[in-house]
């Protein structure tokens, strides 16, 4: 058929979109920094190391793919890092006043604080109509000042937790050799292939790219927009609440600082994911890959003795300009291609189509 002759005609650049190529950059990039670490640190592709940087990458992915949603907006959400810290402490608190707690019950806690903290910011973005790099700047510090006169100074010690939640970190949904795949990691799968999934097929899904990509003309359609936003910030923070818990069995000793810095890396992953800031644009499987990169050059540096540990934050600011100017010049200019070739196609298969139903008229 024409249609077929035409796929074959289709470079293999044609094939894909733009924010397909993106992913398959990123996961480039994935190969050539493990290849490039590989040959600079000593025993570097080892078991241990993989399983460290799997369940270190779980937190971060959970947490991004949290951020895409809002990302898709045109927002975006500052507040993770504290929402996260603030979760950790307080669940870790419950639990170690009460052992007994079920672990539903605790994650369910974590979840729910989450959501709250996310209403907050999505109450005064959406309906308040204050830009969101100011609400969740605020409630960044808001939401931190709280949990140090909450926390008055007190550490929660791995101690006083429950034995369950201390195992979970090393609890594998299966093994191959020294290779372990960790429950948090397979938390993390849900959590990634559960949202891939609402945004391909659901409503809301599709609603947040058109309310991101064109908000008049979603406005215009009818969409609510004010609060299809508001709820991406309660998912949003719902699985900072998550992340917290997940936060909370890494680490089992949490102080005030805890969950610092999991903004600016949450940022980073869906960003150098291919999630656009201009909203409109991303998948949450671009973020869990963005949260790979992000999370194994930060691991592999702590590793490489050859730089200096303050320069890997600097390393982190640097990934999130490139990843910008790249989706800003490289990106913009292969979505524009596409589009072009799309028309192009379109009015091609409009002539034929005409072309045919003049040939039967004659006839």
């Amino acid at each position: 058929t024409k249609r077929h002759d035409a796929f074959q005609r289709q470079t293999p650049v044609d094939r894909f979109q733009p924010d397909q190529i993106r992913e398959l950059v990123t996961i480039l990039l994935i190969v050539v920094v493990l290849l490039f670490f590989g040959t600079q640190i000593d025993n570097y592709f080892n078991p241990r190391f993989f399983n460290r940087i799997s369940t270190s990458v779980a937190i971060i992915a959970v947490v991004a793919v949290g951020q895409t949603l809002v990302f898709l907006t045109e927002n975006f959400d500052l507040s993770v890092g504290s929402v996260v810290g603030f979760t950790a402490y307080f669940v870790g608190q419950q639990l170690a006043a009460n052992n007994e707690m079920a672990p539903a019950v605790a994650i369910l806690m974590a979840i729910g604080i989450g959501a709250l903290m996310g209403s907050v910011n999505g109450l005064l973005v959406a309906y308040g109509r204050v830009p969101s790099v100011i609400v969740t700047l605020g409630t960044l510090a808001i939401y931190r000042t709280i949990l140090v006169e909450y926390s008055d100074a007190q550490t929660v010690l791995t101690s006083n937790l429950p034995q369950w939640i201390l195992e979970l970190p090393r609890a594998n949904i299966f093994s191959i050799g020294d290779l372990d795949l960790r429950l948090m990691v397979g938390v993390m799968i849900v959590v990634v292939i559960a949202a891939q999934l609402m945004l391909k097929y659901l409503p809301y899904g599709r609603r947040l790219y058109a309310i991101g990509s064109n908000p008049d003309a979603a406005r215009i359609a009818g969409f609510p927009s004010k609060r299809i936003v508001f709820f991406a910030f309660v998912l949003c923070g719902s699985l900072a609440g998550l992340a917290g818990f997940m936060f909370l069995a890494r680490f089992g000793n949490i102080t005030v600082v805890a969950g610092l810095g999991i903004e600016l890396a949450s940022i980073a992953a869906v960003v150098v994911g291919g999630v656009s800031n201009a909203g409109g644009i991303g998948t949450a499987v671009g973020a869990l890959l963005g949260a790979i990169l992000i999370d194994l050059i930060d691991n592999s540096l702590i590793r490489w003795l050859e730089i200096s540990e303050f320069w890997r934050d600097a390393l982190l600011g640097l990934l999130i300009l490139l990843a910008v100017a790249a989706d800003k010049v490289i990106m913009n200019r292969l979505r524009s291609i596409w589009a072009r070739q799309s028309q192009v196609e379109l009015r091609s298969d409009d002539g034929e189509l005409g072309t045919r139903e003049g040939s039967s008229h004659v006839a």
